[in-house]
């Protein structure tokens, strides 16, 4: 092999390598504007719905689907949609008259058009039904998924800031 191939060789491997890029489409910034504030739009919905009509209200804003989960404080507390529907209807509307829920320092990360990740911190005030509130603070992440039916959470997971 002549002298002239032995460096053309490497030097075309290199810029083979190099020049190749990863198949991925970055959210463009009109999208990235779009996707923030439908997701933001999620959010507060989600706050004022649940204030308005109490906890059967998240079933709405869950994505219906058996990829949904829900954690709290590092536990599982719903494996898909069908349990997180099971366990509103059947037990925590009957432990909860009212949840007010309120966001703040929401982070919106768009991933893409379809998927965005969420984060904010949250205080909730929990009415059993004896007229009882517990108040809590923490933070609540999640990953907002565009479905036929709009913006819902594909998952969740609360972190509840423990007392003094």
């Amino acid at each position: 092999m002549s002298p002239v191939y032995k460096l053309l060789i490497p030097a075309l491997t290199l810029t083979f390598l190099f020049s190749c890029k990863p198949n991925i489409s970055p959210v463009r910034t009109n999208e990235d504007s779009s996707v923030k504030d439908t997701v933001l739009k999620l959010a507060y919905s989600t706050a004022k719905d649940i204030s308005a009509h109490g906890p059967k209200a998240w079933l709405k804003y869950f994505e219906d689907s058996p990829d949904f989960y829900m954690a709290s404080d590092g536990m599982m507390a719903f494996n898909d949609y069908h349990s997180a529907d099971t366990f509103i209807n059947n037990t925590l509307v009957k432990q909860l008259q009212s949840i007010n829920l309120k966001w703040s320092a929401i982070r919106i990360k768009p991933l893409n058009g379809q998927f965005a990740s969420m984060g904010a911190k949250f205080h909730e005030d929990l009415r059993d039904t004896s007229g009882r509130v517990n108040s809590f603070d923490g933070y609540f992440t999640a990953t907002a998924h565009q479905t036929p039916k709009g913006w819902k959470y594909l998952n969740a997971h609360w972190s509840i800031k423990k007392g003094k």
